[in-house]
Protein backbone atom coordinates (compact mmCIF):
# COMPACT_ATOMS: atom_id res chain seq x y z
CA UNK A 1 0.00 0.00 0.00
CA UNK A 2 2.55 2.29 0.61
CA UNK A 3 4.04 1.89 -2.55
CA UNK A 4 1.38 2.31 -4.20
CA UNK A 5 1.08 5.55 -2.65
CA UNK A 6 3.70 6.98 -3.33
CA UNK A 7 3.27 6.10 -6.88
CA UNK A 8 0.24 7.81 -6.73
CA UNK A 9 2.12 10.71 -5.41
CA UNK A 10 4.30 11.04 -8.05
CA UNK A 11 1.86 10.84 -10.44
CA UNK A 12 -0.09 13.47 -9.45
CA UNK A 13 3.25 15.78 -8.84
CA UNK A 14 3.89 15.02 -12.45
CA UNK A 15 0.71 16.06 -14.02
CA UNK A 16 0.77 19.16 -11.80
CA UNK A 17 3.86 19.74 -13.70
CA UNK A 18 2.65 19.33 -17.03
CA UNK A 19 3.70 15.53 -16.98
CA UNK A 20 7.41 16.04 -16.14
CA UNK A 21 8.50 14.55 -13.16
CA UNK A 22 10.67 16.16 -11.04
CA UNK A 23 13.77 15.09 -9.44
CA UNK A 24 15.20 16.42 -6.10
CA UNK A 25 18.04 18.27 -6.58
CA UNK A 26 21.28 16.58 -6.18
CA UNK A 27 24.39 18.75 -4.38
CA UNK A 28 26.76 16.03 -4.25
CA UNK A 29 28.69 17.73 -7.75
CA UNK A 30 28.92 20.95 -5.19
CA UNK A 31 30.25 19.19 -2.18
CA UNK A 32 33.05 16.88 -4.04
CA UNK A 33 35.38 19.37 -4.56
CA UNK A 34 35.30 20.92 -1.25
CA UNK A 35 35.81 17.35 -0.06
CA UNK A 36 38.88 16.62 -2.47
CA UNK A 37 40.47 20.06 -1.51
CA UNK A 38 40.12 19.08 2.14
CA UNK A 39 41.38 15.83 1.97
CA UNK A 40 44.45 17.05 0.19
CA UNK A 41 45.03 20.00 2.29
CA UNK A 42 44.40 19.05 5.47
CA UNK A 43 43.78 14.59 5.96
CA UNK A 44 46.38 13.89 3.46
CA UNK A 45 49.26 15.85 5.89
CA UNK A 46 47.89 14.35 8.76
CA UNK A 47 47.97 10.38 7.56
CA UNK A 48 51.37 11.21 5.87
CA UNK A 49 52.86 12.42 9.10
CA UNK A 50 51.64 9.92 10.83
CA UNK A 51 53.04 7.56 8.82
CA UNK A 52 56.25 8.92 9.30
CA UNK A 53 56.08 8.72 12.62
CA UNK A 54 56.60 5.36 12.67
CA UNK A 55 59.46 5.29 10.41
CA UNK A 56 63.28 6.42 11.00
CA UNK A 57 63.62 8.50 8.12
CA UNK A 58 66.89 11.02 8.36
CA UNK A 59 67.04 13.14 5.19
CA UNK A 60 69.10 11.31 2.34
CA UNK A 61 68.98 8.01 4.00
CA UNK A 62 66.45 5.25 3.14
CA UNK A 63 62.84 4.73 5.33
CA UNK A 64 62.79 2.08 7.94
CA UNK A 65 59.90 0.86 9.60
CA UNK A 66 60.73 1.78 13.63
CA UNK A 67 57.43 1.29 15.20
CA UNK A 68 56.55 3.00 17.93
CA UNK A 69 60.73 3.83 18.73
CA UNK A 70 60.04 7.69 18.00
CA UNK A 71 57.67 7.65 21.04
CA UNK A 72 59.45 5.94 23.17
CA UNK A 73 61.93 8.14 22.41
CA UNK A 74 60.45 11.32 23.29
CA UNK A 75 59.64 10.13 26.71
CA UNK A 76 63.28 10.09 27.63
CA UNK A 77 63.91 13.09 25.73
CA UNK A 78 65.10 15.77 28.14
CA UNK A 79 64.88 18.30 25.60
CA UNK A 80 61.50 17.48 24.77
CA UNK A 81 60.36 17.94 28.47
CA UNK A 82 61.88 20.86 28.59
CA UNK A 83 60.35 22.12 25.61
CA UNK A 84 57.45 21.39 26.55
CA UNK A 85 57.51 23.45 30.07
CA UNK A 86 58.83 26.49 28.00
CA UNK A 87 55.44 25.96 25.98
CA UNK A 88 53.34 26.00 29.30
CA UNK A 89 55.01 28.93 30.79
CA UNK A 90 55.47 31.13 28.10
CA UNK A 91 51.23 30.37 26.78
CA UNK A 92 50.48 31.12 30.90
CA UNK A 93 52.16 34.41 30.61
CA UNK A 94 50.79 35.01 27.00
CA UNK A 95 47.37 34.77 27.98
CA UNK A 96 47.09 36.12 31.64
CA UNK A 97 49.25 39.49 30.89
CA UNK A 98 46.94 40.28 27.75
CA UNK A 99 43.82 39.20 29.84
CA UNK A 100 45.05 41.50 32.11
CA UNK A 101 46.03 44.37 30.09
CA UNK A 102 43.03 44.36 27.38
CA UNK A 103 40.56 44.17 30.14
CA UNK A 104 41.91 47.78 31.50
CA UNK A 105 41.77 49.05 27.88
CA UNK A 106 38.55 48.12 27.54
CA UNK A 107 37.49 49.77 30.65
CA UNK A 108 39.22 52.52 30.36
CA UNK A 109 38.23 53.33 26.24
CA UNK A 110 34.20 52.07 27.43
CA UNK A 111 34.29 55.73 29.22
CA UNK A 112 33.55 58.81 27.53
CA UNK A 113 36.21 61.39 26.94
CA UNK A 114 37.66 63.54 23.95
CA UNK A 115 39.68 61.74 20.80
CA UNK A 116 38.17 58.71 22.37
CA UNK A 117 37.99 56.98 18.59
CA UNK A 118 41.03 58.60 17.62
CA UNK A 119 42.88 56.60 20.74
CA UNK A 120 41.59 52.81 20.04
CA UNK A 121 42.74 53.42 16.46
CA UNK A 122 46.07 54.33 17.67
CA UNK A 123 46.02 51.20 20.58
CA UNK A 124 44.78 48.32 17.85
CA UNK A 125 48.04 49.23 15.25
CA UNK A 126 49.74 46.61 17.31
CA UNK A 127 47.54 44.11 15.77
CA UNK A 128 48.39 45.29 11.99
CA UNK A 129 52.25 44.46 11.93
CA UNK A 130 53.56 41.30 10.60
CA UNK A 131 55.15 39.35 13.12
CA UNK A 132 58.77 39.45 11.56
CA UNK A 133 58.65 43.12 11.63
CA UNK A 134 57.70 43.52 15.11
CA UNK A 135 60.26 41.04 16.17
CA UNK A 136 63.52 42.87 14.57
CA UNK A 137 62.20 45.98 16.15
CA UNK A 138 61.67 44.39 19.33
CA UNK A 139 64.93 42.95 18.92
CA UNK A 140 66.75 46.39 18.55
CA UNK A 141 64.90 47.34 21.58
CA UNK A 142 66.16 44.81 23.41
CA UNK A 143 70.27 45.54 22.46
CA UNK A 144 71.64 45.72 26.05
CA UNK A 145 73.94 48.57 24.98
CA UNK A 146 72.36 50.36 22.13
CA UNK A 147 68.42 49.61 23.02
CA UNK A 148 66.07 52.30 23.79
CA UNK A 149 64.76 50.48 26.82
CA UNK A 150 67.51 50.32 28.99
CA UNK A 151 68.23 53.97 28.21
CA UNK A 152 64.37 54.36 29.48
CA UNK A 153 65.26 52.45 32.58
CA UNK A 154 68.62 54.49 33.33
CA UNK A 155 66.15 57.23 33.19
CA UNK A 156 64.38 56.45 36.09
CA UNK A 157 67.66 54.82 37.74
CA UNK A 158 67.48 50.89 36.89
CA UNK A 159 70.55 49.42 35.47
CA UNK A 160 70.32 48.26 31.65
CA UNK A 161 68.92 44.42 31.47
CA UNK A 162 70.30 41.41 29.41
CA UNK A 163 66.49 40.70 27.89
CA UNK A 164 66.60 38.37 25.53
CA UNK A 165 70.29 37.51 26.26
CA UNK A 166 70.01 36.24 29.21
CA UNK A 167 68.45 32.60 30.03
CA UNK A 168 66.53 33.87 32.83
CA UNK A 169 64.40 36.66 31.33
CA UNK A 170 64.51 35.53 27.76
CA UNK A 171 60.86 34.33 27.91
CA UNK A 172 59.41 37.53 29.76
CA UNK A 173 60.96 39.22 27.42
CA UNK A 174 59.08 37.53 24.74
CA UNK A 175 55.41 37.33 26.41
CA UNK A 176 56.64 41.20 26.41
CA UNK A 177 56.26 41.63 22.84
CA UNK A 178 53.50 39.23 22.43
CA UNK A 179 51.66 40.93 25.17
CA UNK A 180 51.84 44.49 23.13
CA UNK A 181 50.79 42.92 19.87
CA UNK A 182 47.63 41.10 21.16
CA UNK A 183 46.52 43.12 24.42
CA UNK A 184 44.55 45.31 21.99
CA UNK A 185 42.51 41.76 20.57
CA UNK A 186 41.63 41.34 24.10
CA UNK A 187 40.84 44.91 24.48
CA UNK A 188 38.42 44.51 20.72
CA UNK A 189 36.71 41.47 22.61
CA UNK A 190 35.95 42.76 26.37
CA UNK A 191 34.61 45.65 24.40
CA UNK A 192 32.34 43.63 22.56
CA UNK A 193 30.81 42.73 25.83
CA UNK A 194 30.78 45.79 27.86
CA UNK A 195 28.65 47.37 24.85
CA UNK A 196 25.75 44.15 25.36
CA UNK A 197 26.07 44.78 29.14
CA UNK A 198 22.55 46.64 29.94
CA UNK A 199 22.70 49.71 32.26
CA UNK A 200 19.87 49.41 34.69
CA UNK A 201 21.82 46.79 36.75
CA UNK A 202 24.28 49.67 37.89
CA UNK A 203 21.76 52.50 37.64
CA UNK A 204 20.32 50.12 40.88
CA UNK A 205 23.62 49.12 42.74
CA UNK A 206 24.35 53.20 42.61
CA UNK A 207 21.16 53.45 44.27
CA UNK A 208 22.18 51.22 46.93
CA UNK A 209 25.51 52.79 47.42
CA UNK A 210 27.77 50.48 45.65
CA UNK A 211 31.10 52.23 44.99
CA UNK A 212 33.20 51.67 41.61
CA UNK A 213 35.13 48.07 42.91
CA UNK A 214 31.83 46.13 43.86
CA UNK A 215 29.98 47.20 40.70
CA UNK A 216 33.29 45.98 38.71
CA UNK A 217 33.26 42.54 40.91
CA UNK A 218 29.54 41.70 41.13
CA UNK A 219 28.00 42.89 37.93
CA UNK A 220 30.61 43.93 35.42
CA UNK A 221 33.17 41.23 35.40
CA UNK A 222 30.02 38.54 35.38
CA UNK A 223 28.55 40.07 32.38
CA UNK A 224 31.85 40.14 30.24
CA UNK A 225 33.11 36.39 31.39
CA UNK A 226 31.76 35.06 28.47
CA UNK A 227 34.05 37.43 26.42
CA UNK A 228 36.43 36.71 29.04
CA UNK A 229 36.61 33.40 28.01
CA UNK A 230 36.41 33.49 24.30
CA UNK A 231 39.50 35.99 24.27
CA UNK A 232 41.46 32.98 26.54
CA UNK A 233 40.25 30.26 24.21
CA UNK A 234 41.49 32.46 21.22
CA UNK A 235 44.62 33.41 22.77
CA UNK A 236 46.00 30.37 24.55
CA UNK A 237 45.24 28.31 20.89
CA UNK A 238 47.28 30.72 19.48
CA UNK A 239 50.20 31.20 22.23
CA UNK A 240 50.75 27.45 22.40
CA UNK A 241 51.70 26.86 18.99
CA UNK A 242 53.82 30.76 18.51
CA UNK A 243 56.80 30.52 16.11
CA UNK A 244 57.63 33.35 14.24
CA UNK A 245 58.40 35.92 16.80
CA UNK A 246 60.64 33.84 19.27
CA UNK A 247 62.16 32.27 15.80
CA UNK A 248 63.43 35.71 14.66
CA UNK A 249 64.24 36.63 18.09
CA UNK A 250 65.88 34.18 19.80
CA UNK A 251 66.11 30.93 17.44
CA UNK A 252 65.21 28.95 21.08
CA UNK A 253 68.25 31.01 22.68
CA UNK A 254 70.26 31.94 24.46
CA UNK A 255 71.29 27.96 24.33
CA UNK A 256 67.68 25.95 25.08
CA UNK A 257 65.94 28.78 27.39
CA UNK A 258 63.46 30.20 24.99
CA UNK A 259 62.87 26.59 22.84
CA UNK A 260 59.06 25.50 22.64
CA UNK A 261 58.03 22.44 20.92
CA UNK A 262 57.28 24.34 17.84
CA UNK A 263 60.99 25.34 17.90
CA UNK A 264 62.71 22.41 18.96
CA UNK A 265 60.31 20.27 16.14
CA UNK A 266 61.59 22.54 13.39
CA UNK A 267 65.03 22.47 14.28
CA UNK A 268 65.05 18.30 14.87
CA UNK A 269 62.91 18.47 11.18
CA UNK A 270 65.74 21.11 9.32
CA UNK A 271 68.31 21.33 11.30
CA UNK A 272 69.29 17.78 12.37
CA UNK A 273 66.77 16.22 9.19
CA UNK A 274 65.43 13.69 11.34
CA UNK A 275 61.99 14.08 9.66
CA UNK A 276 60.72 10.46 11.19
CA UNK A 277 61.32 12.06 15.46
CA UNK A 278 60.13 15.46 14.31
CA UNK A 279 56.50 13.92 12.93
CA UNK A 280 55.83 11.94 16.39
CA UNK A 281 56.75 14.94 17.89
CA UNK A 282 54.17 16.80 15.40
CA UNK A 283 51.54 14.23 16.46
CA UNK A 284 52.22 14.44 19.89
CA UNK A 285 51.70 18.51 20.05
CA UNK A 286 48.80 18.17 17.87
CA UNK A 287 47.02 15.82 20.69
CA UNK A 288 47.99 18.58 23.32
CA UNK A 289 46.80 20.98 21.55
CA UNK A 290 43.24 19.14 20.81
CA UNK A 291 43.35 18.30 24.24
CA UNK A 292 43.80 21.77 25.58
CA UNK A 293 41.12 23.14 23.07
CA UNK A 294 38.61 20.83 24.23
CA UNK A 295 39.41 22.09 27.89
CA UNK A 296 38.58 25.21 27.46
CA UNK A 297 35.42 24.78 25.21
CA UNK A 298 34.24 22.33 27.91
CA UNK A 299 34.66 25.20 30.62
CA UNK A 300 32.84 27.56 28.13
CA UNK A 301 29.93 25.45 27.65
CA UNK A 302 29.57 23.90 31.41
CA UNK A 303 30.08 27.57 32.78
CA UNK A 304 27.10 29.60 33.91
CA UNK A 305 27.60 32.85 32.68
CA UNK A 306 24.32 34.42 32.90
CA UNK A 307 23.57 34.29 37.02
CA UNK A 308 24.93 37.56 38.08
CA UNK A 309 26.25 37.02 41.47
CA UNK A 310 24.42 39.30 44.10
CA UNK A 311 25.84 39.67 47.38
Amino acid sequence: MAAVSMETARSDSAAKNGGKLRLAPNYWPFVIPALVVIAAVIVFPWVFTLWMSVNSWTLGQPVVFAGLDNYVRLFTDFRFWESLWHTALYTLLAVVAPLFFGTLAALIFDAQFPLRGFLRGIFVMPMMATPVAIALVWTMMFHPQLGVLNYLLSLVGIGPQEWIYNQTSVIPSLVLVETWQWTPLIMLIVLGGLAAVPREPFESAEIDGANAWQKFRYLTLPMIAPFLMIGVIIRSIDAVKSFDIIYAMTQGGPGTASETINIYLYNTAFSYYDIGYASAMAVIFFVIIVALSFVLMMVRQRANWTDVETR
